[in-house]
């Protein structure tokens, strides 16, 4: 199995000391969609999945997820966390095996989700009804140093619930001078682009792993259409993400880096476990 860029003791050792400096925005890519990100001492999980849950369930079927990289950290281990968010229900982004032990070690923590999906997490959680903070596109919400604007997104479809709301959500997150775009799971849709391009975006974490029948799954952007897409909301950097998790439905940033490069489009390509760190606005 693929290594982690930082695992366990070591990667522990790098959020403590990127911590040192108040003023720097640190993101750690999780695997999958998960990433860690720390600013002004808070500290905020986006769509983490930190257990095997999704190996174990389909071991026996003819859908194996056999991983293929090394896990970063045992949840438990992550006591200084003060939210989380779920874009939608697929467990990939709504992971008992990883928010019950979390939520264990951190009595304090707050769940970000979309409010269409309020009974199906507290029904996986087996939490009280009004622990998650829910958001539906077009809402925003301030919790701590983090201020959450929901965004629509399609995966494969824009599905909503019978009173309209986003069953799949992304994120932007404002951190001080910095918006971060978590996409969530999501293909591309009319008006993507006016959704984000007045929230002026730093950082974009945007899937490439693509749509493919045979995968027999909902698909996402590809890495040239994650390119692409951060190119035209004017995002100063993109971080491409949900790849090298599961061995069927992966696949490589090459397309996304050549396009990149193309469009003179500012990117960092992350192994899981690694950091990426900016102590002011990337220009």
């Amino acid at each position: 199995m693929i290594k982690p860029f930082l695992q366990d003791d070591a990667f522990l050792a790098d959020v403590r000391e990127a911590g040192r400096d108040p003023n720097q925005l640190s993101i750690w890519w999780l695997g999958q969609s998960g990433f860690l990100v720390q600013w002004r001492g808070r500290h905020l999980l986006l769509d983490p999945y930190l257990s095997d849950s999704l190996t174990k369930k389909y071991a026996t079927t003819d859908k194996p997820h056999t991983r293929i990289t090394e896990r970063v950290i045992a949840p438990e281990r992550l006591d200084f966390i003060d939210l989380a968010t779920s874009s939608h229900n697929h467990t990939d982004h709504l992971d008992a095996e990883t928010l019950l032990p979390l939520a264990s070690v951190n009595p304090k923590l707050q769940l970000v989700i979309p409010e269409a999906n309020r009974a199906f997490v507290t029904d996986r959680l087996k939490c009280p009804r009004e622990f998650p903070h829910g958001l539906d596109a077009g809402v925003s919400l301030t919790l701590g140093n983090f201020t959450f604007h929901g965004i629509p997104a399609a995966h494969n479809e824009l599905d909503r619930d019978a009173e309209g709301r986003h069953k799949f959500l992304g994120y932007v997150i404002e951190a001080g001078p910095w918006r971060i775009y978590h996409s969530g799971d999501t293909k591309l849709f009319p008006g993507m682009e006016e959704w984000l391009r007045p929230l002026k975006v730093s950082v974009a974490l945007l899937p490439v792993n693509g749509d493919r029948p045979e995968r027999r799954v909902a698909g996402n952007l590809d890495g040239k259409e994650a390119a692409q897409l951060a190119h035209a909301i004017g995002a100063d950097v993109v971080i491409p993400c949900h790849y090298d998790l599961f061995e069927f439905n992966t696949a490589t940033p090459d397309g996304f880096v050549g396009e990149c490069r193309r469009l003179h489009q500012h990117y960092s390509v992350l192994q899981n476990g690694e950091r990426w760190s900016a102590a002011k606005m990337v220009v």
